[in-house]
Parts: structure tokens; C-alpha cells; sequence
């Protein structure tokens, strides 16, 4: 998704943007959905961790999907749709923009979430990329804590 289009996304939902449990829609507090900011992540990483951020997002991807999200270019995991670990080679994730991880972060943001907060921890835990989108990622890893069962706070 060109970044006119997220432009676009942010006008539409001026003074509606929240921080919310991470799922489908959910936005962290710069306003920007989750998977913009997983796709921002992605850009920055290295070749490793966007191997391992593409294991995570395609194995929560059902076939149909595969063939449809990103243009069709993850059409060639279609056989191991059913594998509990999707093989992604390093050149693979060399090759995959932003604009394709944005689609199917989205995809997996509205079918899986705790998929999406798996990626999320993923790349917090780089240092480059956690200081690239450290706003974005921490307003998601504190309201994330806040809602933990036993924290003794509550979300309202």
C-alpha cells in the first residue's frame, strides 16, 4: 500500500484514533493501524528478522489468502499452507516490500490478533527497529501490559 493511501486512512479517522486491545482495527496512539507500523518495522529490519516476521504473518494465512493478499506473490508458499512453520528464505524476505507485509498484516490484524502481537514482540525485542517505531510500539507493549490479567489495572 503506497503511503498515500495510509495518509488517506489518517484524515478518515481524525480524532478517532485509539489504543485499544490489539485486534482487528486497533490503532496505537500515533493513529496509525498495526499493520502500518509492522510494515514500517519491516522496511528497517534485517533480512533475518523479516524472514521471521514473515514465517509468523504467513502461517496464520489460510491458502485462498495466500494467493490473493500482496498481489498474489505469496502464492508460492501455497504447499506449506498447512505447515505449522511456513519455510521463508532469506532472499524471499529481501524481496518482500512493505507494501506486501502492509496487506497481509492487515489480513492477519482482522483474522488472527495474537498473531499480529506475536510479530509485534518480535521486533521489539531488535534494537534498530524498536528505536525506528518506538512510539508506535510502546503505546502497543503498555496498553498491552495494562489489560494483562493480574497487573491489578484495568482498561476502560
Amino acid at each position: 500500500m503506497k503511503i498515500t493511501k495510509i495518509r488517506a486512512w489518517r484524515r478518515r479517522t481524525h480524532g478517532n484514533a485509539r489504543v485499544g486491545p490489539v485486534g482487528a482495527g486497533s490503532t496505537p496512539a500515533d493513529g496509525r493501524p498495526l499493520a502500518a507500523v509492522i510494515a514500517s518495522a519491516f522496511a528497517r529490519a534485517g533480512v533475518a528478522l523479516r524472514a521471521h516476521v514473515l514465517r509468523r504473518l504467513l502461517a496464520a494465512v489460510g491458502p485462498l489468502a495466500l494467493t490473493v493478499v500482496g498481489g498474489g506473490v505469496f502464492a508460492k508458499y501455497l504447499r506449506e499452507a498447512r505447515w505449522p512453520e511456513i519455510p521463508v528464505s532469506l532472499d524471499d524476505a529481501a524481496q518482500a516490500t512493505s507494501a506486501q507485509v502492509y496487506e497481509l498484516a492487515r489480513y492477519v490484524e482482522q483474522s488472527n490478533p495474537d498473531v499480529v502481537t506475536q510479530v509485534i514482540t518480535a521486533l521489539v525485542r531488535d534494537p534498530v527497529v524498536a528505536t525506528a517505531v518506538g512510539a508506535s510500539v510502546a503505546a502497543i507493549v503498555i496498553g498491552n501490559m495494562a489489560r494483562r490479567p493480574g497487573t491489578g489495572r484495568k482498561s476502560t
